[in-house]
């Protein structure tokens, strides 16, 4: 993932337009406790934050369960969706003049194309007031940002891809271990495809291939009459009943019901190639002149404390830069990072300027 490494301020590339993450300048920041209490209080008398988030019913669940259990009087209202909706839905709501959306939660993609590009977003710092969260000792890289002015967005998560999954019925990690293997003619009309022509894992799948593969091996997987779809739940069905064998640019939480059904589903294991790093769908801003500034200032701080941050990797299996937060438990990038940090060996996948999202 990282070619570089500097304390408290690392590049990794992360776009197709080549847009670093960034770290935050490094603050004295400084917030007392009699600093947060009015925020809350404040936060109360609004009454609400309205958050759209990635299109997962446990995620929404669970966010609401614990956030409301915390700030009892701030009424979290959140709205899953995939990046392209949801920046339809927002981006022509503010051009509209309507105000209704406080923050949104998703991939790169649409992040800096659609959010930051169409300038509907706020700074983040001064929205970060718990000294936990400001502290950039508590973050692996520190505070990191993918907008070139590096104050639009923050990314809380980072991680390996592991959007290629199989059907162990149909298709043996074993007859899979290099991209060249999807050739085989055997997987003809057997591999579901978020849709590339899209913002999204898919299309940076795609990218990452076309970068690391070339146009003449694109073309070569195009006559495997790829099955695409814009709705992961379809390919994800699609691959519990075995009528495909692999899918690409979906992630853990895609299949989560699945898995936790015990359908034979799994992440294929990094192909010889390699692969590349990712913030998924952990990356968050704040819409311009949204219409709950202190509430925004709760959520933004419980979601990126401990707490917040467990909930966040807990739901949606994507490891978060928080230190205190174990996220081996659903991601082998975690113990990579950490090997990276103090043995500083070259990593073993490949580096490539995209971001994954949802």
């Amino acid at each position: 993932m990282v070619r570089s490494y500097k304390r408290h301020k690392m590049v990794v590339c992360v776009t197709a337009a080549a847009i670093l993450f960034l770290g935050f300048s490094q603050k004295s920041w400084g917030a007392s406790q009699d600093k947060w209490k009015e925020v809350v209080e404040a936060g109360k008398k609004e009454g609400k934050v309205v958050v759209s988030i990635p299109a997962s019913s446990e995620l929404r669940k669970q966010l609401e369960e614990v956030f409301e259990q915390r700030f009892p009087g701030i009424n979290l209202e959140l709205f899953p969706g995939t990046a392209s909706k949801m920046l339809r839905r927002i981006s022509d709501e503010f051009q509209a003049g309507v105000r209704y959306f406080d923050i949104h939660i998703g991939g790169a993609g649409s992040m800096i194309t659609g959010f930051v590009g169409g300038n509907i977003v706020d700074p983040i710092e001064p929205n970060l007031v718990l000294p936990e969260v400001k502290e950039p000792k508590n973050w692996w890289g520190g505070h990191m940002a993918i907008d070139k002015e590096k104050r639009f967005t923050y990314t809380f998560s980072a991680f390996l891809v592991s959007n290629f999954w199989h059907n162990t019925k149909s298709a043996s990690a074993e007859e899979l271990r290099s991209y060249d293997d999807l050739l085989n003619p055997k997987w003809k009309g057997k591999i579901g495809w978020y849709d590339p022509r899209q913002p999204g894992a898919g299309a940076q799948a795609w990218e990452f291939l076309w970068k690391h593969k070339g146009e003449d091996y694109l073309k070569r997987l195009v006559t495997q009459d790829l099955q695409l779809s814009r709705n992961p739940r379809v390919l994800a069905e699609s691959l519990a009943r075995e009528k495909l064998a692999v899918t690409i640019g979906i992630n853990y939480y895609g299949f989560r019901s699945f898995v936790e059904a015990g359908m034979p589903l799994k992440a294929l294991p990094i192909f010889k190639e390699g692969t590349y790093g990712t913030a998924g769908s952990g990356i968050l801003a704040i819409i311009k002149n949204h219409p709950h500034p202190n509430a925004t200032k709760v959520f933004v701080n419980w979601l990126l404390s401990k707490e917040g941050q467990e909930v966040w990797t807990k739901e949606v299996s994507q490891p978060s830069r928080r230190w205190d937060v174990d996220g081996t438990r659903w991601s082998r990038s975690r113990q990579i990072m950490r090997q990276r940090r103090t043995r500083r060996r070259k990593a073993r996948v490949a580096s490539y300027p995209i971001e994954a999202e949802y």
